[in-house]
């Protein structure tokens, strides 16, 4: 007997420890559009605070310059924020379009990059090219050591020689 009352006692407990708290809208809720928008803006600039910037820094917050980007506050967004997490049939969907956007930014810059080392390695090519044709003309092989001092100095040989 005292068992089954137990299993009841437990059981009630478990049972009224379920959440079913619904929150009210905030008065000044970011529109979905928006938070989207600032939601990729805020993955983009948490991933960035690991990596130097121009100053070679690295630990750097961005937070508070895309909160100035969209005019908000962080308590704004923190309460806009969870008013969408608790709705997780709105959330879902903004996560989902935010992915998206961050894998079309991610081929386009991959395409960028293509194009830039492309064009990198042409003109490594061409460099390239260049100095072995001042070689042949000087009809030596230089050492790549010695490579600029020999290089200059038969030059400027070449130079005295020819006036």
């Amino acid at each position: 007997m005292k068992k089954i009352l137990l299993f009841f006692v437990v059981g009630s407990l478990f049972l009224s420890c379920t959440s079913n708290t619904i929150y009210e809208k905030p008065k000044d809720l970011i529109p979905k559009d928006s938070m989207v928008l600032l939601l990729r803006d805020l993955y983009i600039a948490a991933a960035a605070k690991n990596v130097k910037n121009k100053n070679l820094e690295r630990k750097i917050s961005y937070a508070p310059f895309v909160y100035d980007k969209y005019k908000i506050d962080s308590a704004r967004f923190q309460r806009s924020n969870f008013y969408y997490t608790s709705k997780i049939d709105l959330y879902r969907p903004m996560l989902d379009q935010i992915l998206v956007t961050l894998e079309e930014d991610r081929a386009e810059f991959n395409a960028i990059k293509k194009v830039q080392d492309s064009i990198r390695n042409d003109s490594l090519k061409k460099a390239r090219l260049k100095q072995k044709k001042i070689r042949d003309s000087l009809g030596t092989k230089l050492t790549p050591k010695l490579e600029k001092t020999e290089l200059k100095q038969k030059v400027d040989l070449k130079k005295v020689l020819n006036q």
